[in-house]
């Protein structure tokens, strides 16, 4: 149901794969709750996902681009602004990916191109977006800008790897740029930690089937769905937020302010 929450709002929405990416679920609640929006991916996600199926349902533009290029992203920028007739008021940051992850390399054996590549396309791109949008004046004031996190960022998790440290660094920007974009142009910038989900790039981390029925025992309220992550950036996106800025935001259910559940005790007493 909408609520127009976005209502006049324009928005960008970075890393829409296919249905099961929580990208594609908050441009479909932005679009629901009033919003105007083009979306982004890789050239080659555009080709091999559903991103232009995305599009269409929602009467919107793809503008492909790599998100590591500062000379791509000066076209998402200029170009979203010219199609939605205006400046930004959002933008969602949902892009990661690790080739040591891919390619099975353990934490103590990383291929360093690998790894220089993991922190690039994954956290790099964050401040590399801020900046270039923050150069061309593409964010209103008051505008919003979230990135997607893990809480494997503050504790470690087997089979993470360099994902762990890519999302540290993603934090640090947020807070660091934050800071700048909230100083010179009011503009808020904050990171959300999501529960393990079971989206594409999910999917590829070993050991996520486990740790995702690990994290349901764990959390009070369970798993947030990629759903329920779309409603909690829209509403960090909207105005109801608008003096909320610099924070890492947990979206997990309560995993993260656990130490052992009754559920994990009685899992562990049945194995015995």
């Amino acid at each position: 149901m909408s609520n127009n929450l976005l209502k006049g709002k324009r928005g960008i929405v970075f890393g829409a794969l296919n249905d099961k990416s929580i990208a594609w679920k908050v441009a479909e609640k932005a679009v629901e709750q009033g919003a105007i929006i083009t979306l982004s991916n890789t050239p080659m996600a555009v080709r091999m996902g559903e991103t232009n199926a995305l599009s269409e349902k929602l009467n919107t533009k793809v503008i492909a681009a790599d998100a590591t290029s500062v000379e791509d992203l000066e076209q998402v920028f200029t170009q979203s602004m010219e199609i939605l007739g205006g400046k930004i008021d959002f933008v969602l940051h949902s892009i990661g990916m690790s080739p040591n992850v891919r390619k099975g390399k353990p934490y103590d054996g990383l291929d360093y191109g690998f790894y220089d590549k993991t922190l690039d396309v994954s956290a790099l791109s964050f401040h590399k977006m801020m900046q270039v949008a923050k150069k061309l004046d593409a964010i209103a004031e008051g505008g919003s800008i979230l990135a997607l996190t893990h809480i494997a960022a503050q504790r470690t998790f087997t089979g993470y790897n360099d994902m762990a440290d890519a999302k540290a660094l993603l934090e640090s920007i947020g807070r660091s740029f934050g800071y700048v974009y909230g100083r010179d142009k009011k503009v808020r910038v904050n990171t959300i930690s999501q529960s393990p989900t079971l989206t594409t790039a999910g999917q590829g981390i070993g050991g996520m089937d486990a740790f995702f029925d690990f994290a349901e025992k764990m959390s009070p309220l369970g798993n947030a769905s990629a759903e329920s992550c779309a409603d909690y950036c829209i509403v960090m996106f909207s105005d109801l937020t608008r003096m909320v800025t610099m924070q890492n935001l947990f979206h997990d259910g309560g995993f993260s302010n656990m130490g052992l559940t009754q559920a994990v005790v009685e899992d562990y007493i049945q194995k015995k």
